[in-house]
């Protein structure tokens, strides 16, 4: 699985970030989903392998403008681009209603379809063959939630050495047993596929969070998944100057909560303006407050990072 990130800053953007968006696919597909779309994401995009043509589904966690401006402009590139296919967006509400009072106002007559979900509705049935999408409901200003992608179909081994004992000879018949279809040999008995495929991996799972000033509501989400996403707009103690208003986390808190859920990756975004490299409150604050706290593997995102998710659980940076 693979994780690009497209933006990293909280509410305005800076000379080194953009605001929020994501991108999540299985490891060298074409198609992909994306999770957040700020102002200026499409520009994000073209600096990365990723094409709107291929695009499968947008995800938006709120309605704040940090995390979903940039979705009229990027579903309007993919109309002037040609995309013919249809494109499902998943998101509270209001959001069908902003875009089409965009399209309306703007005279946007898109070439392709839109299919809308609201996140409560992810639980009706699967929306990806490759991945199984649940969301859970966190607490901020406004109505924000939680997207949970797992793999879907997992390939299965073939139990070869149960296949060489009841004398099932190497054939094509064995391609056959992998992709589960049950076969006859050539002497007449009948096999079933499910009696010589070995148990599957365990399924990875990746939950990205909107933003969000309580992490013990991600407790049944995130407890064990394989990576986290999740702001750290600011440092425990600025949070404390700022007040509960903001209905943020802070890299302590989130942090604190990783741990005891035992998620084997954090990784920690949307990161205050004011945090900045070389400056007087650099990023290394959020991280050192998040190490004191997670013993587990930690990285603080950077606009376009690329990750991938091997089949140990490993995230690890993509050697381009």
């Amino acid at each position: 699985m693979e994780i690009i990130v497209l933006g990293t800053s909280s509410g305005t953007p800076t000379r080194q970030r953009n605001m929020s968006g994501l991108a999540l696919r299985l490891r060298g597909a074409r198609q992909w989903v994306l999770v957040d779309c700020a102002e200026g994401t499409q520009h994000r995009i073209l600096r990365t392998p990723l094409s709107v043509m291929s695009l499968r589904a947008v995800f938006i966690t709120h309605m704040h403008g940090d995390h979903c401006y940039g979705l009229p402009g990027l579903l309007a590139s993919a109309g002037l681009l040609g995309r013919s296919e249809p494109l499902t967006i998943v998101g509270p509400p209001p959001l069908r209603t902003m875009i089409e009072c965009i399209m309306q106002a703007s005279e946007l007559n898109l070439p392709y379809p839109l299919a809308w979900l609201t996140p409560d509705e992810l639980a009706d049935g699967p929306l990806l063959p490759e991945l199984a999408v649940d969301a859970t409901a966190l607490s901020h200003r406004i109505p924000s939630w939680a997207y949970g992608f797992t793999e879907g179909a997992l390939e299965r081994k073939l139990d070869t050495d149960k296949l060489r004992a009841d004398g099932v000879p190497s054939s094509a018949l064995w391609g056959d047993i992998q992709q589960g279809r049950d076969v006859v040999l050539p002497d007449g008995r009948a096999i079933a596929a499910r009696d010589y495929l070995l148990p599957p991996r365990r399924a990875r799972r990746i939950v990205v969070a909107g933003d969000n000033d309580s992490p013990d509501l991600l407790a049944a989400s995130a407890h064990g998944a394989d990576v986290l996403v999740h702001e750290a707009t600011y440092t425990e103690d600025v949070l404390q100057k700022i007040g509960p208003g903001p209905q943020h986390s802070s890299s302590m808190r989130i942090a604190r909560f990783a741990q005891e859920a035992k998620v084997g990756n954090l990784v920690l975004t949307h990161f205050s303006p004011r945090y900045q490299e070389g400056g007087p409150m650099p990023l290394a604050l959020l991280e050192e407050e998040a190490r004191a706290q997670y013993d587990g593997h930690l990285l603080l995102a950077r606009d376009l990072d690329h990750y991938v998710l091997d089949r140990l659980g490993e995230l690890r940076r993509a050697v381009e």
